[in-house]
């Protein structure tokens, strides 16, 4: 057996639609690069992949064309995506390898069986041999060492690029979940529109990306940071630059905050008391690039008087999560329910 696992290596992916993250037991996060794919127009032959092609975005000439394969968390060109995936496991996997590897893979709560589908068919096409998906709120939850299987409750907040999962995990499960299409991307987006509305100024995407990076923050501070930011004129079409400070973007953010609080309290809301009460004293896990916004934990406990249990690296829960479940493929399936859903099937 040991020979034939040297042959391939089973691989734990968080299919982000900003980000994804490859995880190989042993070796942990191989892969940590952009979604991204850089296509010739017509011949929709690759040119690059990730770092350099996220580089390419919004930059092209007529005939090449930079494509986000997923969109709020599912796949939006299964294409591209099978491109992309194998691209990433060939950057990983040992040229001497003549076993195809299994994957396990973290997917959104909301997923619709065609999507999920989707997913797993890229996985095949891409080289996989076994496909297993799981929830990506279970898979944060045992990214971030929480024992899950347990008679406890605990809640899991992952703000990703192109989605914001909340759930709440116990006995091996996730008991109740929320997805929503508010997290990093519509953060930058309210960015835009902020600096738009409030000084005429057009900026784009990866700029707003960049001020929430710098000087962003969820929760108004005395102490601001400012950073100048250029941008276009929208009453002379000219090049022109505004100073943005942490509190404007503060405010920016707080229509998409709100949004991702109703999430959280909506969950609790649907939660069996018990299990709340375990929340409240064990504190919710945020997890997600998002999550790594100043301010955020501020927010949620003023909203919900529930602690923020912090995560040693809330970016790599899912691909973490993922990958320990290689270990536990055989139970899967019977282990890793959604109860949620299974009641709503009833």
């Amino acid at each position: 057996m040991g020979f034939f696992k040297s042959l391939s290596a089973d691989i734990g992916i968080d299919l982000g639609t900003c980000n994804t993250l490859i995880y190989i037991h042993g070796k942990g996060i191989v892969v940590n690069e952009p979604s991204v794919v850089a296509v010739e127009r017509g011949t929709k032959r690759v040119v690059a992949v990730g770092a350099e092609a996220k580089r390419m975005l919004w930059k092209t000439p007529g005939n090449i064309i930079a494509i986000r394969p997923l969109k709020d968390g599912v796949i939006a060109d299964m294409d591209t995506t099978e491109k992309m995936i194998r691209y990433f496991v060939s950057k990983i996997m040992p040229r001497h390898g003549l076993i195809k590897p299994r994957m396990v893979i973290g997917i959104p709560s909301c997923i619709t069986d065609v999507e999920n589908r989707a997913v797993k068919e890229s996985a095949f096409k891409a080289g996989a041999r076994e496909v297993q998906v799981i929830e990506e709120s279970l898979a944060a939850a045992i990214g971030a060492q929480i024992p899950i299987h347990e008679p406890a409750g605990h809640m899991i907040c992952d703000i990703g690029g192109g989605t914001t999962e909340v759930g709440v995990v116990s006995l091996g499960g996730v008991v109740e979940s929320e997805s929503i299409k508010t997290a990093g991307n519509a953060f930058d987006e309210a960015i835009v529109k902020y600096i738009r509305r409030k000084h005429n100024l057009l900026i784009g995407l990866r700029t707003a990306e960049e001020l929430k990076i710098r000087i962003g923050s969820a929760y108004p501070l005395q102490e601001v940071s400012n950073e100048e930011v250029k941008g276009r004129c929208l009453m002379t079409g000219l090049p022109r630059s505004v100073n943005v400070d942490t509190n404007d973007i503060a405010e920016a953010l707080m229509e998409p905050v709100s949004t991702i609080l109703d999430s959280v309290q909506m969950v609790l809301e649907r939660t069996p008391p018990e299990l709340v009460a375990d929340i409240s004293q064990n504190g919710i896990i945020m997890c997600g690039g998002g999550s790594l916004i100043p301010g955020l934990d501020k927010i949620i406990f003023a909203k919900t008087g529930i602690k923020i249990s912090p995560v040693d690296d809330p970016i790599t829960c899912t691909a973490y999560g993922a990958g320990k479940m290689l270990s536990n493929l055989n139970n899967m399936e019977e282990g890793m329910i959604n109860l949620a859903r299974k009641r709503q099937m009833k």
